[in-house]
């Protein structure tokens, strides 16, 4: 067996349907457009969408809720994640960036009291939880918020 041996399995290749070439392929005339309608002509297709001149369904549903655009996002942290760091370490956005443990700072950095923390570190933030930083300030180490 070699390499100009190879076929494609049977069944994967299909020819194309050629339209619009003659009576006789059984695809000419209209080429499987059908008579007039707005599908029949250039340019005629409708977007997914589309409903027919119907209102549409993002019209009729009612508009409910709200958002707020000067909600701050953080990115989020938990103390246990921080058990990667060695004693003594100083940690902000852009060392938890370094080492993978967030993709991106957004509005600031929150830490949060889920697990333990057995060494003392340095940590600068945005925000912390009451729980986290009382963690993080019995195993010896400071919490800087900014």
């Amino acid at each position: 067996m070699d390499l100009s041996c190879l076929q494609p399995a049977a069944g994967s290749k299909k020819k194309n349907k050629r339209v619009g070439r003659g009576v006789g392929s059984g695809h000419g005339k209209t080429a499987c457009r059908g008579h007039k309608g707005q599908n029949a002509r250039s340019g005629g297709k409708t977007p997914p969408w589309f409903e027919g001149g119907q209102m549409p369904i993002q019209r009729r549903l009612p508009k409910r809720g709200f958002t707020n655009h000067f909600k701050k996002e953080y990115a989020i942290l938990n103390i246990k994640d921080l058990i990667v760091f060695e004693a003594g370490s100083t940690l902000d956005a852009a060392i938890l960036i370094e080492s993978g443990l967030i993709k991106k700072a957004k509005d600031g950095v929150k830490i949060l009291g889920q697990g333990e923390i057995d060494r003392p570190l340095t940590v600068k933030v945005t925000s912390i939880s009451q729980s986290a930083k009382a963690k993080i300030e019995a195993a010896g180490g400071k919490v800087e918020v900014s």
